[in-house]
C-alpha cells in the first residue's frame, strides 16, 4: 500500500467472503473500492456473488488529489502524499478504468459525479440505492 501497489487477489477475496458470509442476512453488499482490476471482478463474479451494479464515482484527477493531499494532513496514511497519489491516478487508468468499461458495457455501471459537496454525492447515491431497492 505504500508503495502505491494493490494487494493479492486471492487475499482480496478471501476477506470479502468471509465478511459477507458472516453477514449472510443482509440484502446486499456496498464493496468500497472494488474489483480495481478486471481480473478481480471476473474472479469475484466467478467465486463469490454476481455484481448487481458498480458505483463510479466520477471525479477530475485535480479534485481528487486536492482532496487526497487533504485528508494526508489528519489521516495519518502513508500513501496520501503527492508522489504516491500520482502512482494511483496512473494504476487506475492503466487497470481500474477498462473494470468500469467492461461493467458498463453490461448496464452495470451507475456513474455518480464526485466534483460536488459530499451532499450533493450522498443525495446521488442514496437515489441510486433507492432506485434499486436497497
Amino acid at each position: 500500500m505504500e508503495r502505491g501497489e494493490l494487494v493479492s487477489l486471492d487475499i482480496v477475496l478471501e476477506l470479502i467472503r468471509d465478511a459477507m458470509t458472516n453477514n449472510a442476512s443482509s440484502r446486499g453488499f456496498l464493496i468500497d473500492g472494488f474489483p480495481r482490476e478486471l481480473e478481480q471482478g471476473v474472479r469475484f463474479e466467478k467465486e463469490v456473488a454476481p455484481c448487481q451494479f458498480v458505483l463510479f464515482f466520477d471525479v477530475s484527477e485535480a479534485v481528487m488529489q486536492q482532496r487526497l493531499l487533504k485528508r494526508g494532513e489528519t489521516s495519518g496514511r502513508v500513501d496520501d502524499n503527492e508522489a504516491t497519489i500520482k502512482k494511483r491516478f496512473h494504476t487506475f487508468q492503466e487497470l481500474t478504468k477498462p473494470v468500469i468499461e467492461h461493467y458498463r458495457q453490461q448496464s452495470k455501471v451507475v456513474q455518480i459525479d464526485a466534483s460536488g459537496s459530499v451532499d450533493a454525492v450522498f443525495s446521488q447515491v442514496k437515489s441510486a440505492l433507492e432506485s434499486r431497492g436497497l
